[in-house]
Parts: structure tokens; C-alpha cells; sequence
């Protein structure tokens, strides 16, 4: 009985033990890796969603540029502020704001030497 008792007791201590390790900070549904951030799975959605109803290609409303390739894009977060407008909701002028978590893919995005 003695025996049965320890076995059991050592049974449950693992099953706790293993339980209770997980976090969800290492969740890849909850929190892609920065590094899965490209152009082409986040921040063309992003774009597509927000900016080209002016940034389209022809532009409108008075939007000094296209945001409708890869290229216009970098070229705005590099030389024209993007980011920046973004985060002071300057952009975009009509809709809604950004989410934080679209403002942080830009930045992550940036930081990673925009990938494609």
C-alpha cells in the first residue's frame, strides 16, 4: 500500500509539474514570430485594408502617392514618415485608425530590413 501511495503521489507530482510549465508566450497562434512579418503576408493586408481607398493607383482624395507595391511602401516608412503617421493617426485621414498590433508590424517589418 506503501508502494501504491508513492507511485501515486509521484504520478501526480510529474502531471503538475508538467502542466503548469507551459506559457502562452511562446503560443505561435497568439504571438507570430517577428520574423514571419513580410510584405507580402501582413503588411500588403494591412495597406490593402487602410491606404489605398487613397493611395490607390491612380491616387485620390489628394494622396501625393501610390501605396499599391512593395516598393511605394518601403519608400514611405523610409522617407516619408510612415510609421510616424500612423502611430499619430495623421493616416489614415478617413476610416479607422491602425491597431496597435498593425502599428507594431510595421516597426517589426522595418526593423527585420523589410522582407518581402
Amino acid at each position: 500500500m506503501k508502494n501504491l501511495l508513492t507511485i501515486t503521489g509521484m504520478f501526480l507530482m510529474f502531471f503538475i509539474v508538467s502542466c503548469s510549465s507551459g506559457s502562452d508566450d511562446d503560443d505561435p497562434i497568439l504571438n507570430p514570430p517577428p520574423t514571419s512579418i513580410t510584405y507580402a503576408n501582413t503588411i500588403s493586408t494591412i495597406v490593402s485594408g487602410h491606404c489605398t481607398g487613397c493611395h490607390g493607383s491612380p491616387t485620390s482624395n489628394g494622396a501625393p502617392m501610390s501605396l499599391t507595391t512593395y516598393n511605394s511602401v518601403k519608400e514611405a516608412v523610409e522617407n516619408r514618415g510612415l510609421i510616424n503617421k500612423i502611430e499619430t493617426g495623421v493616416m489614415p485621414k478617413t476610416g479607422a485608425m491602425l491597431s496597435a498590433t498593425q502599428i507594431q508590424n510595421f516597426k517589426t517589418w522595418q526593423t527585420n530590413g523589410f522582407p518581402q
